[in-house]
């Protein structure tokens, strides 16, 4: 929501440029952009993370990227905000408040580390860490459990240093919510008590650094129908799967982001 596996949106500068989209038509560009919302908020709404897998990079294709990262931000509020109206009851208040601090308290020292330490260092190594841990977690018999929220603090504290850096503050979260045996449900309800205010804040310094257009107001208007859709399937196959299979497919999730930001590592 983005790497909002969160929301991944930062709200420093974006470049201008997008792929060439020349030889498509504005219908063809509308119906590719509401085909990639539709995946990006099936995906969220089935595991509660993952779209910005899907979202920005995917968008940047066919729309510049000033126009994706927003309109991406504002599909995050929209699913976090009905996910939220469906499963309130499931949601880990106290886990999702103190992420959601303590995350405010890490912004400021990735805002450091953004101008002291080379983004491929710190992609590489949290690259490592997650398809490390994702593996062992596959692989062992005995699983580490979290019995309480008492770390929670940190891992919204290194959330927050990541997503302030890199925008990458979704991956503690969802380690975090394995670690703590979430249910299917609970984790869907949960991370979305973090990603929607991360997510208004963000799109609140979109509005101010002027990148909340028009363009990207009817992208999001127009997308909302094929939203709401991805939504409720989403929640379908949620409900339908149990505690071992939704954790397979959630290490599944963080191993390939794991091995997006090792090849975005390597390529400096």
């Amino acid at each position: 929501m983005l790497y909002f596996l969160l929301s991944p949106h930062s709200v420093t500068t974006l470049p201008p440029t997008t792929a060439n989209s020349s030889d498509l038509t504005p219908i063809w560009i509308t119906v590719l952009v509401l085909a990639v919302i539709f995946l990006a908020t099936l995906i969220r709404s089935a595991f509660g993370f993952g779209e910005a897998l899907v979202a920005v990079p995917l968008l940047a294709l066919v729309i510049p990227v000033s126009v994706a990262a927003p309109v991406a931000v504002l599909t995050s509020i929209t699913v976090a905000a009905i996910v939220l109206a469906q499963d309130w009851s499931e949601v880990h208040v106290r886990s999702a408040s103190r992420l959601v601090v303590s995350t405010l308290f890490g912004i400021p020292l990735g805002l450091l580390l953004l101008t002291r330490v080379a983004e491929p260092v710190v992609k590489a190594a949290l690259a490592i860490v997650i398809i490390a841990f994702s593996l062992y977690s596959l692989s062992s018999m005995r699983k580490f459990v979290l019995q309480n929220d008492g770390t929670a603090w940190l891992f919204g504290f290194v959330a927050g240093i990541l997503g302030g850096a890199y925008g990458m503050n979704g991956p503690p979260l969802v380690v975090y919510g394995t670690l703590r045996g979430w249910t299917p449900r609970q984790f869907r309800a949960t991370l979305q008590g973090y990603f929607l205010p991360a997510s208004v804040m963000v799109m609140i310094g979109y509005w101010a650094s002027g990148l909340w257009t028009q363009t990207v107001t009817r992208y999001y208007l127009l997308s909302l129908p094929v939203m709401v859709i991805a939504i409720f399937a989403g929640r379908f196959i949620n409900q339908r799967m149990h505690g071992r299979q939704f954790i397979m497919y959630v290490h599944a999730g963080l191993t390939v982001i794991g091995a997006t930001l090792l090849a975005q590592a390597l390529r400096g």
